[in-house]
């Protein structure tokens, strides 16, 4: 699908479906959400560029992902999009400024993209020219990079208190494989969101260097070193939360550990326990003609009486140790 995008009179963008005949001068965003093969040859025909493949924008060096060629700069990131089930999915978005019109490629659904008008709207943003279209569209991916990470805390101490606070007495072993479960999808979302923002950053340092190159005054170049600082403080917060989930992953393993160390130790008294007994009944069990006790009137209770008597010493010494 292609949308293009033009300022509208009251401020914010106007949006129309379908890619036109010609792209007239007041179109300054073109988006290309999962667009077929006829629509990408079309808009390479009025725009007098090729447009990069998924396989292309898959291409994870640097030299594929942020490059100038035919009088346009090509960008491409990773940026993630909750997948409506509650896990999130990355790919790649390019971004193409051909003079003063943004091009858009994906082929999944960030939530910046879905929101952009409205944020541009309620925050007052110059939505001019393709340029401040992308800037304003970086700052929407970076504050929803925050939202996911924040949400991502919340859901590392949602776990924790599973692993030392709710796990019910006689449940631990199943609670803590659900909280391993919740670990592996946390510490996917991590990878993700830690791929998201190198790619990034590097993305926002590249356009800043491309516009103070080719314009005199970079009019957007704080709001881009904002967007820098900012990047490079939610990589360091993704690292922390990395470290927790490292930590937490650890500790849930130590306490499935410690689960079966005890289920371990039930099976070995009981071995104690019970080996006597058995000694004794296997003794008296042997069919030897010659057993005096055989002959014995209270020989059977006696028997029973020594094998219960050797049951309950190694007990009441295992609870005398503190061992049960």
């Amino acid at each position: 699908m292609i949308r293009c995008f033009r300022p509208a009179p009251e401020g914010g963008l106007q949006a129309s479906d379908g890619l036109p005949d010609q792209l007239d001068d007041a179109v300054i965003w073109v988006d290309m959400a999962s667009p077929g093969a006829a629509e990408k040859e079309a808009l390479e025909a009025l725009l007098g560029f090729t447009i990069p493949s998924l396989e292309d924008m898959r291409e994870i060096e640097i030299s594929s992902r942020l490059f100038t060629a035919s009088g346009a700069t090509f960008m491409t990131a990773s940026v993630p999009a909750d997948r409506g089930d509650g896990h999130v999915v990355a790919g790649p978005v390019t971004f193409i400024l051909s003079g003063d019109l943004l091009v858009t490629l994906r082929y999944h659904e960030p939530r910046a993209f879905a929101t952009i008008g409205r944020r541009i709207r309620k925050l007052g943003l110059d939505c001019s020219s393709g340029t401040a279209v992308m800037v304003a569209l970086i700052e929407a991916i970076v504050d929803n990079m925050a939202d996911m990470l924040e949400d991502t805390g919340r859901a590392i101490e949602a776990l924790t208190r599973s692993v030392f606070e709710d796990a019910p007495p006689g449940d631990t072993h199943g609670g803590l494989q659900a909280v391993l479960r919740g670990i592996g999808a946390v510490d996917d979302t991590l990878t993700k969101a830690v791929d998201s923002l190198t790619t990034q950053t590097r993305m926002v340092d590249f356009l800043n260097q491309n516009l103070a190159e080719t314009q005199r005054k970079n009019p957007f170049s704080r709001r881009l070193r904002i967007v820098g600082r900012d990047l490079h403080s939610l990589v360091e917060h993704a690292g922390f939360l990395s470290g927790k989930v490292a930590f937490q992953l650890d500790a849930t393993l130590g306490m499935i550990n410690i689960e079966q160390n005890n289920i371990m130790k039930i099976f070995t008294v009981v071995s104690v326990v019970l080996l006597p007994p058995t000694l004794i009944g296997s003794i008296y069990g042997m069919n030897f003609r010659f057993m005096p006790e055989l002959g014995w009137p209270w020989g059977y209770p006696a028997a029973l009486g020594a094998m219960v008597a050797s049951a309950l010493v190694p007990y009441l010494w295992f609870r005398f140790r503190g061992w049960l």
